[in-house]
């Protein structure tokens, strides 16, 4: 199975260059924050989402045609649900769907008057049961997680191929063979048995957090919009309380989310982690995390959630007033967390980022461990260890920035100018957050000064 890697940029609606006007912020909002919850109601009949797809999407082309002229509408899901749902009737009524489509008379007519019925504002968000569905047996296990980022949650194959290192083409057929065969199944669009959540639950939060990823990687915008995922994150913890993993998720995300603002100075430049002000952490996230940490370390089930998460912790302890929020009550301390100091401990950062490689081995744990030995063993073995797992991992490594950007730190740190600047340019040409291009620009243009004036 294909691991989750690295983030891309956020399908987005919008007019066309320059400053989007208010019909088409509105539109982009809809997109946004309402594009899995409409699909669901528009496929949960059919469980056609190729379909119910392209239907939604005239439906937004159409509000950005005539929203400018006409004005946003009071409710603009109710809007683009009702124009969707238009599309869908004509499409049933048509000649070429009768010849073709094996439906009866009755039962294009029970669907249209379904259709006709769903009222947008008196039925809750459905996302998580389109996300389910997605996790289905009948599926493909390594285009689950992929499909509910791309159905559900609105991003495009290429941005979902980029966050599994997978070419746009190759991701693209899959995500249409599956939604064929969700069709082709009639999977049902519904809330499964409890008894059968445990087999979906890891594609369902491994899809949450590659929501959060991807966001997170598009830029500062994004770095504003972290409800969707911290929402359904917490979403997932009521609706599975004892999942453990499900805890250390919104744990994750939280102290990620907490971060956020020290991410970027004043002047819009990217900060490194290292280099963040811990007082511009949001401590109410801090504080919500630990206490879902708490809840998952009680179950005694440990997991790569929940390890990730733990990891986070030990970076939010520098803060001062992390103690203040149970710094070390949760799993953490028994990873050998010292605590809130104003320092990183980096000894207990690498044995958890060891046990998270042995638990759940992918890039972006790989690149991390790297990273991390070179902060305790020196810059040399921190390469070696990139070094061997980019050999190991082969293509996809070439297209994963984090471990570009890794191996120029490191070429950087040991001195080896000419190669820095090489690994720099590579990392440059793979990053589509601004701020930190911007960066990873500062750093390759000082070494080239540096090299030029020694030569």
């Amino acid at each position: 199975m294909d691991t989750l890697t690295s983030g891309g940029d956020r399908r987005e609606a919008g007019p066309g260059e320059g400053e989007p006007g208010p019909a088409a912020r509105s539109a982009g909002v809809a997109a946004r924050d309402s594009y899995g919850r409409l699909l669901a109601l528009l496929a949960a009949s059919t469980s056609d989402l190729a379909a119910a797809e392209d239907a939604l999407a005239d439906a937004f082309e159409r509000a950005l045609r005539t929203w400018p002229s006409q004005g946003v509408p009071g409710s603009p899901d109710a809007w683009l649900l009702t124009v969707a749902r238009n599309r869908r009737r004509d499409e049933w009524k048509s000649a070429r769907t009768q010849r073709t489509a094996p439906l009866d008379e009755a039962d294009r007519d029970q669907l249209a008057q379904h259709i006709d019925q769903i009222d947008v504002d008196a039925i809750p968000d459905r996302r998580l049961e389109l996300m389910l569905v997605c996790a289905h047996p009948a599926i493909e296990r390594a285009v689950r997680t992929p499909l509910m980022l791309n159905t559900v949650l609105g991003f495009t194959a290429e941005q979902v191929g980029r966050a599994f290192s997978v070419p746009t083409a190759t991701m693209a057929t899959r995500l249409v063979r599956a939604k064929k065969r969700i069709k082709a199944a009639g999977i049902p669009f519904q809330i499964p048995d409890r008894a059968d959540l445990p087999a979906r639950m890891n594609s369902v939060l491994e899809a949450v957090y590659g929501a959060y990823v991807i966001d997170w990687a598009t830029g500062p915008q994004a770095r504003q919009l972290p409800s969707e995922a911290l929402h359904l994150a917490e979403v997932l913890t009521t609706l599975v309380p004892g999942d453990p993993e499900a805890r250390g998720l919104a744990a994750l995300i939280e102290l990620s989310a907490a971060r956020a603002p020290a991410r970027t100075d004043a002047d819009g430049r990217f900060v490194p982690l290292a280099d963040q002000d811990p007082s511009r952490w949001n401590a109410d996230l801090i504080s919500r995390a630990h206490e879902h940490l708490r809840a998952a370390h009680a179950r005694g089930q440990l997991g790569r959630f929940q390890l990730e998460a733990a990891i986070q912790a030990v970076h939010c302890s520098r803060n001062h007033g992390a103690r203040n929020h149970g710094a070390r009550n949760h799993g953490a301390r028994n990873h050998g967390a010292r605590g809130s100091d104003g320092t990183t401990d980096w000894p207990a950062l690498l044995a958890l980022h060891r046990v998270l490689h042995a638990v759940a081995p992918s890039l972006g744990s790989g690149v991390a461990l790297a990273a991390v030995t070179a902060e305790v063993d020196g810059p040399a073995a921190g390469l070696a260890t990139l070094d061997a797992l980019l050999a190991e991992a082969g293509e996809p490594a070439r297209r994963f920035q984090p471990a570009k950007a890794t191996r120029a730190h490191l070429l950087d740190r040991l001195g080896r100018k000419e190669e820095a600047v090489a690994a720099y340019e590579s990392a440059i040409s793979l990053t589509h957050d601004t701020a930190e291009r911007q960066y990873l620009e500062h750093r390759r243009d000082r070494l080239s000064r540096q090299d030029q004036r020694e030569g």
